[in-house]
């Protein structure tokens, strides 16, 4: 019972604490979030084919067989599940689709990890921006047979298997990483193990997104230990999602922001 109260509990301290564009100071974060608006505005009639692909799993009747390797769902946690169970209650909506993007198109975005590909809704909209090769991990074949792609989305490539040996192996192949989206696992020791392996791959203009920050009291511990890193130096508190950044002129500064 706790574990699906306190969400609950959080969005409401995330409410009474968040701020709007117009008390934000500094000049570059103003912009940035201004950009966030407009990018969602403007993108109305952008993606629909995604949104198409997302409702098609919505009205399917399949169902698979999930091996969960993280803390599983609060609302569909069997080993046969519905696709269009996991659809409805494990991906993010087009608005944080979204938001997941205009990030991305922040960074050079050249190589851009996402960890957990879910039904690969959130992937099809990074692949769009995605300047270079889109690496997204998933722990459950079934799932990631589902979601794997048309010829559409040709920058994506699908890293089957459990985390803790496919992102390790792919993060040695790769130089550095400008865009991560995690969103898996979701307990405090994996989310903090996965942060400081790509961590090592980060630059000064990289951005990590972090998924489901207040979905748990161990998330909620994992975001306030990644917000106290060193390295770095700007969150910006979504609720649904929290976001960082490796280069910013002011003093180390944290935001809970509306959107």
């Amino acid at each position: 019972m706790l574990t699906k109260v306190y969400p609950l509990l959080s969005f409401v301290r995330y409410w009474l604490m968040k701020e709007d564009k117009y008390s934000l100071q500094s000049p570059l974060l103003f912009s940035t979030y201004q950009g966030l608006q407009h990018y969602f505005y403007s993108r109305k009639e952008e993606d629909l084919e995604i949104e198409a692909y997302r409702q098609n799993l919505l009205n399917s009747d399949e169902i698979i067989e999930v091996t969960d390797f993280g803390a599983g769902s609060k609302s569909v946690n069997t080993t046969l599940r519905k696709v269009s169970a996991i659809t409805k209650f494990s991906t993010s909506n087009r608005k944080f689709a979204q938001l997941y993007q205009y990030f991305c198109t922040l960074t050079p975005a050249a190589t851009v990890l996402e960890l957990g590909t879910c039904m690969g809704i959130t992937s099809r909209y990074l692949s769009k921006v995605t300047q270079g090769v889109l690496f997204t991990f998933e722990g459950a074949e079934e799932i990631a047979r589902v979601a794997k792609p048309n010829q559409d989305f040709k920058n994506i490539r699908i890293q089957v298997g459990e985390l803790r040996n496919t992102l390790p192996a792919t993060l040695n192949m790769l130089q550095n990483v400008d865009f991560v989206l995690i969103d898996a696992t979701h307990t405090y020791e994996a989310t903090i193990h996965y942060f400081d392996q790509i961590l090592k791959k980060t630059h000064s203009h990289s951005i990590v997104a972090i998924g489901d920050i207040h979905w748990s009291k161990e998330m909620e511990l994992a975001w306030k230990e990644i917000k106290m890193k060193p390295e770095v130096k700007l969150s910006l508190d979504f609720y649904e999602c929290g976001i960082v950044f490796f280069n910013y002129s002011g003093p180390k500064a944290e935001y809970v922001l509306d959107y």
